[in-house]
């Protein structure tokens, strides 16, 4: 019999939750029991183990994320919605570190495309579209932003620009800034 008040939407919430205190790593169902201090076996009626657990939070943390990114990017276009949409993702990392590690779960190709993981390539490539790129540009674009934004901010997250000027925020606009610049020049020639 499944315990009162547990269910599968907030074991997951509260695995998210967890996943930002401790690290999406140790997240496991034995530390989400401890959470609710009950007996692992209580949540099997609502889990099938802890890569399950995982991916609900991951597909969570995608759907949060494309959530405040369309937001974000709403009513902007070009250099603004490219920083928004930079800006988004950084406050995401910042604000939930371990989502945001969550949303870097490999998953398999068929929950990955029913994911919100496509909203996000759906959203950079309107984005792109104001940079006038064509193909394969427009996918090579959302591959560089994609990386550029995750490296910045692991390495941020990790302290990698805590202990030199400038200040990583300055760094930030710079890069934004450049990759405007970058996408600019890399518009589909006009005859």
């Amino acid at each position: 019999m499944a315990r009162v008040g547990l269910t599968p939407e907030r074991l997951t919430l509260a695995g998210a939750e967890l996943a930002d205190e401790v690290g999406f790593d140790q997240v496991t169902v034995s530390a989400l029991a401890r959470r609710f201090d009950v007996k692992v076996a209580s949540l099997y009626s609502h889990l099938k183990n802890s890569q399950e657990l995982k991916t609900r939070i991951a597909l969570f943390a995608l759907e949060e994320l494309a959530d405040r990114v369309s937001d974000a990017v709403a009513g902007r276009a070009g250099k603004d919605a490219l920083a928004a949409v930079a800006e988004a993702y950084r406050d995401y990392a910042r604000e939930h570190p371990g989502r945001y590690a969550a949303a870097r779960l490999r998953l398999d190709p068929e929950t990955a495309a029913a994911s919100a993981g496509v909203r996000h390539s759906q959203m950079t490539r309107a984005i792109l579209r104001g940079y006038d790129l064509a193909e394969p540009d427009q996918t090579h674009a959302v591959r560089m932003l994609g990386g550029v934004f995750h490296g910045y901010v692991s390495l941020e997250l990790a302290g990698g620009f805590d202990h030199s000027a400038p200040d990583a925020r300055e760094s930030w606009a710079w890069v934004v800034d450049s990759l405007d610049e970058l996408l600019r020049n890399r518009a589909a020639p006009h005859d």
